[in-house]
């Protein structure tokens, strides 16, 4: 950890022993924070990280293997059109994610602000807040995964062209990193209801 944590751990602590010695530590209640705070605003910012880990983890993948297939390519001309397939397994991260946030959308309805704190819109919102930053992270996590296994795969078909499909399953198995993820967003959105 280096300074700035240090800092911020002091500082955090300084504010809490204060809270804690005059007497007024009960109003820091995290309980509270969580109820009071819309379940509109939970779902979107989910809906907004799905979207948002996965484009970025898709933009990284294509960088890092496009780049090297862009380099390798010069040497080896052969090799351009055939790893183009590791650029579309890096794409298709970013339509996990999009797939997602418009099965997570679909759950949003117009609800009066007198009846939106209920316990169902409440676990709604958490459910779809957290379905959306699992399923971004894996596709986050899986961009970059593919992104540097097609990237070595350039490499090794540049090399020598055997190699190719070895490594092309071993990206294969790392973009079905990104499948899991969205099954485990379809399982925590599932019992989710719509905003009643």
């Amino acid at each position: 950890m280096g300074l700035t944590g240090y800092a911020s751990l002091l500082g955090l602590l300084t504010i809490g022993g204060y809270m804690l010695f005059t007497g007024s530590g009960e109003q820091f209640n995290f309980g509270k924070f969580l109820e009071s705070v819309s379940p509109y605003m939970w779902a979107n910012l989910g809906i907004t990280a799905c979207i948002g880990f996965s484009v970025i983890g898709a933009a990284w993948g294509i960088f890092i293997t496009g780049s090297t297939i862009i380099g390798a390519g010069v040497k080896c001309p052969r090799i351009t059109t055939k790893n183009l397939i590791s650029i579309i397994f890096c794409e298709v991260v970013a339509i996990y994610g999009l797939i997602m946030a418009i099965v997570y959308t679909s759950k949003l309805t117009s609800v009066s602000e007198s009846e939106i704190y209920t316990k169902e819109n409440l676990y709604t919102g958490f459910a779809l807040f957290w379905g959306g930053i699992t399923v971004g992270l894996s596709n986050l996590l899986c961009g970059i995964c593919v992104g540097i296994t097609g990237s070595n795969a350039a490499i090794a078909d540049a090399s020598d062209s055997a190699l190719f499909v070895k490594i092309l399953v071993i990206e294969i198995f790392g973009s079905v990193l990104g499948l899991f993820g969205l099954i485990v967003g379809l399982l925590m959105g599932g019992k989710a209801q719509e905003f009643s």
